[in-house]
């Protein structure tokens, strides 16, 4: 028993030297490809429980920001993400291990214009990119909870399950308050920023979205800011960061890099 506590802790040791991309040190103790797994089998589950919008419309105008979003990504190729629009007033959004993006329509109605849609899509495809859902599952499993990850990926609905999909990002769209830590949630914010900046989208328009998640839902705040908290600190690090991130879409769109989603 020793020796198998012992192998363990080397591993996590080894795998704690994982650095995320601001250049943070994350504990990663799962491979890509079944964190893949995970968030496609989370992904199934939330296409069985709530109805994909027949807006073509709609959906022809997720896609193409997300597709931009995507194509801004090392390597990235939108054929191999899979986007979904939730025929669901809730504002949020997600994106999941496994190259996942959901939608629901009520957002649409709080992100104004392309540009802070893909605020919202740069932001949460920024969590998949700096392997947050990894870093927590990870700690989760290290810490010894019992949570035993292999076999709630794919089982039936139980506790344990909609735990994993909490650690995944999934949030209150399970019924589960999980939070991403603010010091994950200040990662997302540059490298998702940096993101829809690289597509070509108007960075200034990022600090306009926070500001109309704030007020939307009166005393109640929507459902996305219940995962992503917004505050004054939040946007003042966001215009600090905005003359930068202008220069670099002027540098995409003198590329090439265009949108035209609206």
């Amino acid at each position: 028993m020793m020796k198998v506590s012992a192998i363990f802790f080397c591993l996590v040791a080894v795998c704690s030297c994982a650095t995320s991309p601001t250049g943070r040190s994350q504990l990663i103790l799962f491979p890509d490809s079944e964190m893949d797994a995970m968030g496609a089998a989370a992904f199934k589950e939330m296409t069985q429980q709530t109805p994909a919008s027949a807006d073509a419309k709609v959906n022809r105008y997720v896609q193409c920001v997300s597709d931009y979003i995507v194509r801004a990504m090392p390597g990235g190729n939108p054929a191999d993400w899979e986007v979904r629009v939730f025929d669901d007033d809730q504002v949020n959004a997600f994106a999941l291990p496994g190259s996942k993006i959901g939608v629901y329509k009520g957002l649409l109605d709080v992100a104004e214009n392309q540009d802070q849609l893909a605020t919202v899509i740069g932001h949460e495809v920024a969590h998949v990119v700096a392997k947050h859902s990894n870093e927590r599952v990870s700690t989760n499993y290290a810490v010894g909870t019992g949570m035993q990850v292999v076999q709630v990926a794919a089982g039936a609905q139980s506790p344990a399950q909609q735990q994993l999909y909490g650690l995944l990002g999934l949030g209150v769209q399970v019924g589960v308050l999980m939070p991403f830590s603010r010091r994950q949630e200040a990662e997302a914010d540059v490298v998702g920023l940096d993101l829809m900046a690289d597509a070509g989208f108007d960075p200034r328009e990022s600090v306009k979205l926070w500001q109309n998640m704030s007020k939307a839902g009166g005393s109640k705040p929507p459902e996305f800011l219940s995962t992503h908290p917004s505050d004054k600190r939040r946007i003042t690090e966001l215009n600090a960061r905005v003359p930068a991130a202008m220069q670099r879409s002027l540098n995409a769109r003198s590329a090439g890099r265009v949108p035209d989603c609206d």
